[in-house]
């Protein structure tokens, strides 16, 4: 391996998903420099076909970017939300909240060839692999292996924005011994841009819209998940009715995927030059999509800090004690809407038919799930 060359910038940033490259446009954007390190080519990453649910509070801080795809994204108009067996049901409008949409239903390629349009070819270290890291009073050090040459950078910063963690001990795990079953799913009618949230006792089934077809997120224990998995289409579909207990007409399947839940939270945001942020930092469960929301915040919220406060470890700390209501708020929701409603056990199942019901008949408190759905703890 030969040693290409040095280079430099305020802010290293491990991961150029769409969360550490918003965290790089919105430093840009306040001048401050950064440089993107990611081990997959950026070609990988424009054809990646996971889909996300993105909220409105989310298209603001894309727009101030000039990244949003709006060409891309299905706006979501209406969440029904109801339990399977049970009484009690809710419906969310974005006519209530006076928007244009609740949230939008987006590709990840898209979002990235979004965001990495305003990237500058310099910018961006793919395929590489990082090889040493160091820190002392002066900044941080990175060197880098890429092709069959070595780079060293150096800058004040390191930001951890490159997906979920592996064993850590700094890194709580609440493993919910359930697997997430993705696909698409077309049907008979048009979806006229509502979302389905149905809850049962094996875990959440979210229907989103998505083009002229829904997104399907079947939360299911393992041992079904792996049934599922085998079904033919045909088969698959009718088990996606059982399941939601009641005839979509749904048809035309897609290629199903399948995944482990679990809530991963990293006890300490920030050491020394060091900060994690997206789903480095935090894993939620996907019920009403908001984990990958609250990573563009800690995007955001980072760029603003360093801004104010300069790229040093004390505004690390500072960026901490800020995030910690926004992120502890995603995850106590999260992890206590999936597990009060991943049970049939008939008190509980009443309970939180009751609540369905009064958030149904009390406009205060709808609106109040709503906004923090939109706006994470800003919003609340």
């Amino acid at each position: 391996m030969t040693e290409a060359c040095a280079d430099s910038a305020e802010v290293l940033i491990l991961g150029a998903g769409p969360v550490g490259l918003t965290l790089h446009l919105a430093l840009a954007r306040y001048g401050i420099t950064s440089r993107l390190l990611e081990r997959r080519p950026l070609a990988a990453l424009q054809a990646d076909p996971r889909v996300l649910a993105l909220s409105h509070g989310t298209r603001e801080l894309l727009e101030q970017l000039d990244s949003w795809p709006a060409q891309a994204a299905t706006p979501i108009e209406t969440i029904h939300i109801s339990q399977r067996g049970g009484f009690g049901r809710c419906l969310m409008t974005a006519k209530e909240q006076a928007l244009p949409a609740l949230g939008y239903v987006v590709r990840y390629r898209d979002l990235v060839s979004a965001l990495s349009r305003h990237l500058a070819p310099d910018a961006l270290y793919a395929e590489a692999e990082m090889l040493a890291l160091e820190e002392d009073a002066q900044g941080v050090g990175l060197k880098l292996g890429q092709n069959a040459d070595s780079v060293s950078l150096h800058g004040a910063l390191i930001v951890h924005a490159d997906g979920t963690p592996g064993a850590d001990p700094l890194v709580s795990v609440r493993d919910y011994h359930q697997q997430a079953v993705i696909c698409e799913v077309r049907p008979a009618q048009p979806h006229g841009q509502r979302a389905w949230e149905r809850f049962t006792p094996d875990g959440p089934l979210a229907l989103l819209p998505l083009g002229e077809e829904f997104s399907v997120v079947l939360t299911l224990p393992p041992a079904k998940a792996k049934e599922v998995m085998a079904l033919d289409d045909a088969a698959f579909i009718a088990a996606l009715e059982a399941q939601f207990g009641r005839h979509l007409g749904l048809c035309q399947a897609s290629p199903r995927n399948c995944f482990p839940l679990a809530l991963r939270m990293r006890r300490t945001l920030a050491q020394g030059r060091a900060v994690w942020i997206g789903n480095a930092a935090q894993t939620l469960h996907p019920v009403s999509g908001q984990g990958f929301n609250l990573g563009l915040r800690d995007a955001w919220q980072l760029a603003q800090t360093l801004l104010t406060e300069g790229c040093t470890p004390s505004a690390l700390a500072h960026y901490a004690r800020l995030r910690r209501c926004d992120r502890q708020g995603g995850a106590l929701f999260t992890d206590t809407v999936v597990r009060t409603f991943s049970t049939d056990f008939a008190p509980i199942k009443w309970a939180r038919g009751l609540g369905l019901y009064a958030l149904d008949l009390f406009p205060p408190a709808r609106q109040f799930v709503a906004r923090r759905m939109i706006w994470g703890g800003r919003g609340g």
